[in-house]
């Protein structure tokens, strides 16, 4: 309840610094009626308020604008509208946008399929950190797609992704231990570490058609490498595991500060 009257103050005070044109509010009171946060759920609500801050040129607005045309929220849905904001933003750094675009020329989503243009602006958004770019830049050398594959590079990556605690790197990455494939040696240990914890994170995550058959598959590999390894090498797995699970979780305190 509280939660609930704080989010319909911040909405009062957004909507008041948005009517006056401040273009960081008008986002902000976007997102709200976006989520449906102090307001009533209202995507062309959304919409409307993010259009007003992103012709003023925030980046935030722009990637939200970009987010809503991709998903059909508030707006038809148009890929080419998606992939212009998406631009726009990315254009001036922000990361989520570019990691978006790249996302877009890998899927030719609005754009003419391009992996090269793909890789590009995923390594803008991975050299900022995101982790969900890192993560799709070391698929991309893992496979050769917009990059010769090179397997030290996929590892570099995936680890840079995992180590922020994504899911789907970690699981990659210990495939990519377990294959011996841009590591010094194959390590069944070091490889099921990593499927303990991708499997602890996809196990947290909320169901979704889409993702479940794919967290029911990190799950199956975790098991199998479990059965796979002796009584001492299946401990010596769990504790990594553990020692990397604490070791993300500092990093998280860490960059919250």
């Amino acid at each position: 309840m509280d939660s609930m009257k704080n989010d319909a103050e911040a909405a009062k005070w957004f909507r008041k610094a948005a009517d006056k044109g401040h273009a960081d509010a008008q986002h902000s009171l976007g997102y709200m009626y976006a989520q449906g946060k102090g307001v009533l759920k209202d995507d062309a609500e959304a919409v409307r308020w993010y259009r007003k801050a992103a012709d003023q040129g925030s980046a935030l607005a722009q990637c939200s604008l970009g987010f809503m045309y991709g998903e059909g929220r508030g707006v038809p849905k148009n890929d080419k509208e998606s992939a212009g904001w998406y631009r726009k933003a990315a254009e001036k750094g922000l990361a989520e946008a570019q990691y978006s675009l790249g996302v877009m020329y890998a899927n030719g989503r609005g754009v003419e399929r391009d992996y090269a243009s793909a890789a590009q602006w995923c390594r803008k958004a991975a050299d900022q950190g995101d982790a969900d770019a890192q993560f799709k830049l070391g698929n991309m050398y893992d496979n050769g797609r917009g990059v010769e594959m090179d397997d030290a590079q996929a590892v570099r990556w995936y680890g840079k992704a995992a180590i922020q605690g994504h899911a789907y790197a970690q699981h990659d990455l210990g495939i990519m231990h377990a294959k011996g494939e841009g590591v010094p040696t194959k390590d069944y240990a070091e490889a099921c570490a990593w499927f303990i914890l991708s499997a602890s994170s996809v196990e947290a995550m909320p169901s979704s058609p889409e993702e479940d058959e794919l967290k029911a598959d990190i799950i199956k590999r975790r098991d199998a490498f479990e059965k796979l390894l002796t009584p001492q090498s299946r401990a010596q797995a769990r504790l990594r595991a553990e020692h990397l699970r604490l070791m993300i979780e500092a990093l998280k305190k860490s960059a919250a500060k």
